[in-house]
Order: structure tokens, then sequence, then C-alpha cells
């Protein structure tokens, strides 16, 4: 497979379903800790992290993913990691003479693509940009697996603000046969690009639709997805984005709009009391902490496909039958 992981739209549909079932089988295996079939998969190899913005789940997973696949951390300080001091390229051109793999959380997605042509056969993993969370859709993808079982013709409503995180739920979901329909004020949706290429990668039908009205996407939906309304790097228009999107809280009222037993999703951090209600956050739909485990899972499994091929047709995966 590619060795750059910038976006979900890398894999090929059995990639992705690959990784989903390398994911699952790492967390049954998980309890066995130190003799799991894994625990040594990356001994002897580095895995630098390069963060420029804030992280509690992405950092924690990708640090406990590697430790527990016997690997070592490698943490540069902010200033000397993508460009402060030198060129992004050279950074790249630096790290691929001593670690295993690269996970890179930054602002601009054409710092991932300058470093990934710098040192092409270095893995690198998208941690977060501005433009994509990969990563994040991944869990994503995995914890609907776990409460809706199989995929094809579910639907998920995304309602609120169409950022990174809009962009790659509708990819995975798209490519896993589970339909979407994204509710968000005008001006505030995804670009019709975007949604050109995630249609163009669908599977059993799925489709993508974008609305203003919450109302119209969250009639039959399986699971309501929401994220924040003001991402890192927009805090100055935090009071404005507030007063268009109040009508997009998910609450209870809205919530009940959606087919019975439906699921609620959000990334983290959540703002209670803006983007959702204490009440669905910690009811019973809630599936926020699944998600969050099953980063740990799904990332695990990255590193296993892009640092040691281990998804590929002609290699027998590290597990007893």
């Amino acid at each position: 497979m590619h060795k750059a992981f910038l976006s979900v739209l890398d894999l090929e549909h059995d990639q992705l379903d690959a990784c989903l079932r390398l994911a699952q089988r790492l967390k049954a295996e998980r309890s066995l800790g130190r003799q799991a079939p894994t625990a040594q998969a990356l001994a002897g190899g580095h895995v630098a992290l390069l963060f420029e913005k804030p992280s509690l789940r992405t950092r924690s997973t990708f640090e406990i993913a590697v430790r527990e696949l016997g690997g070592e951390i490698l943490d540069p300080s902010r200033d000397a990691a993508l460009g402060a001091r030198e060129s992004v390229a050279d950074v790249a051109r630096n790290l691929e003479r001593w670690v295993s793999a690269v996970v890179i959380r930054t602002f601009a997605q054409r710092r991932l693509q300058e470093f990934s042509q710098a040192a092409p056969d270095l893995p690198l993993i998208n941690a977060l940009t501005d433009e994509e969370h990969p990563c994040q859709a991944l869990a994503d993808v995995m914890t609907l697996q776990e409460h809706l079982g199989a995929l094809a013709g579910r639907r998920v409503a995304y309602v609120g603000d169409g950022n990174n995180v809009a962009t790659s739920l509708v990819q995975a979901c798209l490519m896993e046969g589970v339909s979407v329909g994204l509710a968000s004020p005008a001006g505030f949706g995804l670009s019709p690009a975007i949604m050109a290429a995630a249609r163009a990668a669908a599977r059993h039908g799925a489709t993508a639709v974008q609305v203003e009205d919450p109302r119209a996407v969250l009639a039959g939906a399986d699971a309501v997805y929401t994220d924040v309304w003001t991402s890192m790097g927009q805090e100055t228009e935090g009071a404005a984005r507030r007063e268009r999107f109040v009508p997009y809280q998910v609450n209870a009222a809205m919530m009940a709009l959606a087919a019975p037993g439906a699921l609620f999703m959000h990334c983290l951090p959540a703002h209670r009391g803006d983007e959702v209600t204490d009440e669905v956050i910690d009811g019973p739909a809630s599936v926020v902490f699944d998600q969050s485990e099953n980063r740990l899972h799904t990332q695990k499994a990255l590193l296993l496909m892009l640092v040691k091929d281990w998804c590929a047709p002609q290699k027998a995966l590290p597990f007893s039958p």
C-alpha cells in the first residue's frame, strides 16, 4: 500500500476493509499484553511524533500504540519539528535516516504533502490537518461496525460545521457503503470538490447530500454526528459562529428525529452546551468514548500496515488462525 496515509482516500476499498478487520483483532488481543502476537512488531524501531497542534486522544493513542507494538517514541520539540529552523523537506530527509514512521499533526495539508514528497519511502500518517482528520474517521467507522454490524445501507447524519472531521467522515462512510447527510449553515458546508471526490469512492449505493435544515437528514439516521462549531485556529470567529450554529445543537429533541436507537457520535473534545447537550453526550445513545478508545486500535492497525505491510494480500497476518 502507499507509504503515506494523508487521507482516507489514500486507501483502496480492500485496504480500508483490511485495516478495520486488523483493528478489531488488535482490540481483541490487547488483553494479552506482552503476550499479544504483535507485542514486538515494531521492536527496534522508532516512530516520530511531530505535533504542532494540541492533542489528548491523538497523542496518547499513538504513544500507547507504538509502545504496545514494541517500538519507541521520538518526540522532537515543536520549534525543531516542522520548518521553524529548517525546511520541511530537510526535516523529512533527516528523519528517514533514523525512524520507521512519522506521525504529523499540523495545520495545512500541503505540509504533509511536502514532507511525503521529500521522503516517499518513509511511512507517514496524518494525525490531523485543517483539511482532513483520517485517523478519526477510521475509528468512527470501526465504532459504527461494532454497534450496527454490517454497514452497507446504513445512514449517518452529520450536523454542524463542514470541517476536517466531516470531510474524512463522509469519505470513510461512503467507502464502507454508509450514506451521509450533512446539515450546515449556508457557507459552512463541504466544498463541491470534496463531495465529488468522496462520492467517486462510494460503494454499495451509498450517497451523500448536503443541506441547511438538519431535519432533512435526521429522519431515519442510524447515527447522529457533530463536532465543535469553532475549530483550532478559528478562535477569533467563535462568537459569530456560535450565533450561526445555535439551531444545529444536538439535543434530545433533535435526537428524537433520528431512527429509534440512533447512536450519538462526536470526535471530542466537546463544548458541552454548544454543539451538544449533557443529556445527549452522557446519555445511552452516546458512543463517544468508544470512538475515543478505537482510535488506539485503528492507529495500531495503520502502523502495522504502513511499516510492516501486514495487510498485503500475499502476507499472512501475525495471528493464530
